[in-house]
């Protein structure tokens, strides 16, 4: 396992002539931080200084694109070499992270609709607020929602936080100055209320005690470009033009689609190879399981039960962070999203496949077992020549609406970092904030894949003449 991982390993730190290349964590829903262009490219006042430092300082840098809490994570987990996601220095994250220099200063301001009455702190007591986990807005907010006396509902991205305010559920939301500055310019119909508080200043952050040659590289090259001018040029290109070029793009749902193909179709590609890959092997994994549930051996059996009890069991997102995050931290060995995103599938979905092979040999009548044994078959030869045809007719159906339910459950791995299609879909509207519209266009995709394995499954039945 350890050679194979390491063999697919390829986000690691790669020795390369005389370059490096680091992997850095970052949230891509958070413009102008870090967002997709109209090109699907990964810019924003983090990449481009980021990019700028790798040159100045003679490194590479890969950008996994994972949401803020994930990419802590990743962090702490040494799954990746720093992170870069508009990440506020605090006291509390000092004890797990070492930052670098500051390189960046913003505030927290609170906002509302434009035609909403309320306009300061006082107004919101009895009310909800929507705050983004893990980020200062949100510690901003519950530090002071008792004297307000307001709830605070939270939300993993920006979008779900902004829809909430639009939609009435939370009349007003927290987040950093610059971050609802660009929502606003981009069409976000919203209106700034409150001044800057708890003014926070960014860095960029490595794993406490680790990657110190990277920090100090991180330092020098900031370093140079706030004195060769590119520092404040990169600042200005994101926080001062007087539009967006985003907000120019057409915001019919055709107009989105003809936008965003490239980016949804490779979305609709790595869900597909997910949803493909881990079928395969959820169904070997499955039958193995299921099989040792049925011979006659009370050890196999206990075996096959337990697997099963512990997989169907965990949730699949606490799965898929175990393993991506929880196993790297216990061994000191990295996975990679993808490959973690196949065993957590594997595991879960094979735990179910096992459940209804087992079931469906069992349901097979007690007699076609005794009638070939007494025939002089022995166990294996009678198990696969008479019980497991009758068995396996009665599995296909289930296999099929596994197969289904696999599909949908690859947009679970988004959490991890997995670009599939939910991923695609959060990183596209983080840029046009046209969460009903990608959300649409998401879903119908998603719909027509279910649809034509459908089909497939009715033919196969046809074929099968279950």
């Amino acid at each position: 396992m350890t050679l194979c991982i390491n063999a697919l390993h390829s986000d690691s730190v790669v020795h390369a002539a005389d370059e490096k290349t680091y992997t850095i964590a970052t949230d891509v829903t958070f413009p102008p931080f870090v967002f997709t262009n109209d090109k699907n490219q990964y810019v924003g006042i983090d990449i481009d200084l980021m990019k700028a430092i790798a040159k100045e300082e003679g490194f590479k840098v890969v950008f996994k694109p994972v949401g803020f809490n994930a990419a802590v994570q990743a962090v702490s987990a040494g799954q990746v070499n720093g992170m870069m996601a508009g990440m506020t220095i605090t006291d509390e994250r000092k004890a797990k992270f070492d930052f670098s220099n500051p390189y960046y200063s913003s505030g927290i301001v609170m906002a509302v609709p434009k035609n909403s009455k309320i306009d300061s702190l006082k107004q919101l007591k009895g009310k909800k607020v929507a705050v983004k986990t893990g980020t200062s807005g949100a510690n901003y907010a519950n530090s002071i929602k008792d004297k307000y006396g307001f709830q605070t509902v939270t939300f993993d991205d920006s979008d779900n936080v902004y829809n909430d305010v639009k939609t009435g559920n939370s009349v007003a939301c927290f987040d950093d100055n610059v971050v609802l500055k660009y929502g606003i310019k981009n069409g976000l119909n919203f209106k700034i209320v409150t001044k800057p508080a708890a003014t926070g200043k960014l860095g960029f952050a490595v794993k406490k005690g680790t990657n110190q040659e990277l920090l100090a590289k991180f330092n020098a090259g900031l370093e140079k470009l706030k004195k060769n001018g590119e520092y404040q040029k990169i600042i200005d290109r994101y926080t001062k033009s007087k539009s967006s070029s985003n907000a120019q793009e057409s915001r019919t749902i055709w107009g989105l689609i003809k936008q965003n193909k490239g980016a949804l179709l490779s979305g609709l590609g790595e869900t597909m190879k997910l949803t493909i890959v881990s079928i395969f092997c959820a169904t070997i994994f499955g039958i193995l399981v299921g099989l040792l549930g049925v011979i006659p051996n009370k050890f196999f059996n206990g075996i096959s039960t337990v697997i099963i009890y512990i997989f169907r069991g965990l949730p699949l997102l606490v799965l898929a962070l175990f393993i991506y995050n929880g196993i790297p931290s216990l061994t000191g060995n990295k996975i990679p999203a993808f490959v973690a995103g196949i065993i957590t599938l594997t595991l879960n979905e094979g735990a179910y496949i096992a459940a209804f092979v087992k079931g469906g040999i069992e349901s097979v009548d007690v007699g076609q077992m005794e009638a070939a044994r007494s025939l002089g078959l022995p166990f294996g030869k009678a198990m696969r020549k008479v019980v497991l045809p009758q068995g396996l007719k009665l599995m296909v159906p289930s296999f099929i609406n596994q197969f289904i339910i696999t599909l949908k459950d690859t947009s679970i791995l988004s959490v991890i970092g997995i670009v599939e299609l939910t991923q695609t879909g959060k990183i596209i509207i983080a840029r046009n904030l046209e969460g009903f519209k990608i959300w649409l266009i998401v879903a119908v995709m998603y719909l027509i894949l279910i649809t034509i394995f459908t089909l497939l499954s009715k033919w196969i039945e046809r074929r099968l003449d279950i």
